[in-house]
């Protein structure tokens, strides 16, 4: 499963946003692309909120190119048009910004970037955990003027220790892959024939069809909880840390991606949410690998085309 960014995936209503009652909605067109989630950022809303305006039936969680939906706010002038992207980081007054957490951003990696301390970004978001945050989430950062321009912007040299399918990874990334692949072989995991039957009950639970699971399952590991990638995809499912915590948000609790039945639900939520969110299986495994909104904007790369039709071999005998 390729580090893509989360917000492709499609997120449901229920991950968690900061909302104000609208005083008024105006009325917007689904463009290409679009899901309830870019909607609701995009508006200061959440998507349960456009679903019941609308009255959206079936689950609410999928939406067309073309349709016209209520969102809240004042109506935009003639020819005016409306962003669906979310600004990153909006200013506030002296006391500092709020920051809009994108995929993979961690609030270690936040404090370090605004030049605060990790105590005083908990404090000041009341967090105990800074390992629950996800995309999406609007951070304050306390007296932080501006963020901190890396010291180099260069990119490490591709390697075959760093690179996988075109892309090449941060070095940073590399050292998690290997210390989670060291956690992995130090650790005991189901074998094979038990992560079959622990990816099928999963499924049946979550209303996935079995055998695509078992299908991803394969063609991502092998059913092997001891493949970490070069991407730093864990697991069974081949999850990244970013993408697992989306999927704590679905599960409804934290999950460990190096525990082979959390890393098998990690893998499992991610694909109910694509079938709910997809217009066919086929767009639904696209999406699993490279990221359902980039699927639909840009079209299956090549390497992609090779992975749906490889899933789909794998489903005919499994």
């Amino acid at each position: 499963m390729l580090p893509v960014d989360v917000a492709q995936l499609s997120p449901p209503a229920h991950v968690l946003f900061t909302e104000q009652a609208p005083r008024t909605w105006r009325t917007v067109v689904v463009r290409p692309g679009d899901t309830l989630w870019d909607l609701a950022l995009a508006n200061g809303t959440t998507p349960a909120a456009i679903v019941a305006k609308n009255r959206l039936s079936g689950g609410g969680g999928v939406i067309h190119p073309g349709q016209r939906l209520l969102v809240p706010g004042a109506k935009t002038s003639a020819g005016g048009k409306t962003s669906s992207q979310p600004a990153r980081a909006a200013k506030r007054p002296a006391s500092g910004l709020v920051h809009l957490v994108r995929a993979g951003e961690t609030m270690t990696g936040i404090a370090a970037r605004y030049g605060v301390t990790l105590t005083k970004l908990l404090a000041a978001n009341r967090k105990a955990n800074p390992g629950m945050i996800h995309p999406g989430q609007r951070i304050s950062v306390p007296g932080a003027p501006a963020p901190r321009t890396p010291k180099s912007t260069a990119r490490p040299a591709p390697t075959s220790e760093n690179t996988f399918a075109g892309y090449t990874y941060s070095d940073a990334t590399v050292r998690a892959a290997r210390k989670n692949r060291e956690a992995l072989a130090a650790a005991q995991v189901p074998s094979r024939t038990e992560l079959a039957a622990m990816i099928r009950r999963t499924a049946l639970r979550h209303g996935v069809d079995p055998t695509l699971a078992l299908a991803i399952g394969w063609q991502e590991s092998g059913w092997n909880q001891r493949a970490v990638s070069v991407a730093n995809a864990i697991g069974t499912m081949q999850v990244i840390p970013s993408s697992g915590d989306w999927a704590s948000q679905l599960a409804g609790r934290r999950l460990d991606l190096l525990d082979a039945e959390d890393n098998v639900t990690a893998g499992v939520v991610i694909l109910r949410a694509l079938r709910s969110s997809a217009d066919s299986v086929e767009e639904a495994v696209a999406g699993y690998y490279q990221g359902l909104r980039s699927v639909r904007t840009k079209g299956m790369f090549p390497d992609t085309k090779k992975y749906v039709a490889a899933v789909q071999a794998h489903m005919r005998w499994l």
